[in-house]
């Protein structure tokens, strides 16, 4: 219910106004029974437009972290993609994976239809990359045909890191049912499986265009992410380095404006001063000598009495 509600009332009316899609190749999908509409993966949004193009509901195979989210947010993202039929899909590999292929699988034999992105994740640069075999896995295990799907533009609607979508048409090819009948009871041989997804990927490149490119998204990312974290450790070395260095300078600057003030001075210097100190403190002293000595205004007695007996 809250599916077609969402569907129809809102998301496709909203959707179908702003962005206008062109689908080619509808009739390729079938009225009943189960199909795998495998795709390109351009957009987060991809899962937006595929799903209202198609009359039928399309069942998606998501990625576990959308159910694992954290906080208020987190759970109503989880509540939103359980309400309109994603399941999770742990793409750790190993049993976490098989299991969440088995839920895709009752899907299909319950006669549903199952929306999967083969390359795993989105594409990083707009090309098409290595498929996964889980798409061949359901295949083989299930017999029902595999229908490739290109979308066209969804990434210059939604590039990754993007938020808000830019308004501008997209389009969907639909391709013809691709039958692998012709491997039944080899469901299990890994080069079968690898066959199988490379003929998916081969249809879905002719379909959208992209040019191919024989590694997996996932791996392309990593490598992205590591280095964008390597150049902002080097940026961030370089900046502490220029900071380290901008101090040396001005503790090398300090230390010489120190080292000048405390120089003392040549010799012929200090021997000038010197004797302009000494000639200062020896007129200074006849100075105060004579300003020091009494004033001999009245004669000596001595000489008065001498004076008297001359003239007796």
């Amino acid at each position: 219910m809250f599916y077609w509600i969402m569907k129809r009332l809102l998301i496709a009316p909203l959707t179908n106004l702003l962005f206008r899609p062109w689908v080619k190749g509808m009739d390729n999908i079938p009225a009943e029974g189960g199909a795998i509409l495998a795709s390109n993966h351009l957009s987060v949004s991809d899962s937006i437009f595929l799903p209202v193009a198609v009359d039928r509901p399309v069942v998606f195979l998501a990625k576990m972290e959308y159910f694992t989210g954290k906080g208020i947010k987190g759970k109503l993202t989880a509540l939103f993609f359980r309400l309109s039929n994603q399941l999770p899909m742990d793409r750790s590999g190993g049993a976490a994976s098989a299991n969440s292929l088995g839920a895709g699988e009752q899907a299909l034999l319950d006669g549903q239809l199952l929306g999967i992105y083969p390359e795993g994740t989105r594409s990083p640069d707009g090309r098409l990359y290595r498929g996964k075999v889980g798409v061949a896995k359901l295949a083989l295990a299930t017999g029902v045909p595999v229908i490739p799907v290109a979308m066209i533009g969804t990434d210059k609607v939604q590039p990754i890191g993007k938020t808000v979508p830019n308004i501008r048409r997209v389009g969907l090819i639909v391709g013809e049912p691709l039958d692998f009948s012709r491997y039944e009871g080899m469901e299990e041989d890994r080069f079968v499986q690898r066959s199988v997804t490379d003929e998916i990927m081969y249809a879905l490149m002719r379909l959208s265009g992209q040019e191919y490119v024989d590694s997996y998204a996932s791996t392309v990312k990593a490598k992205i992410t590591a280095d964008r974290l390597a150049d902002r450790k080097a940026a961030r070395e370089a900046l502490a380095e220029n900071a380290r260095a901008q101090v040396r300078a001005t503790v090398d600057a300090a230390r010489k404006e120190v080292e000048h003030i405390r120089t003392p001075k040549d010799g012929a210097d200090a021997a000038a001063e010197d004797e302009a100190l000494a000639a200062g403190d020896t007129t200074g002293s006849a100075e105060a000598n004579d300003d020091d000595a009494p004033l001999d205004t009245e004669p000596s007695r001595e000489s008065g009495e001498e004076g008297n007996a001359k003239q007796a």
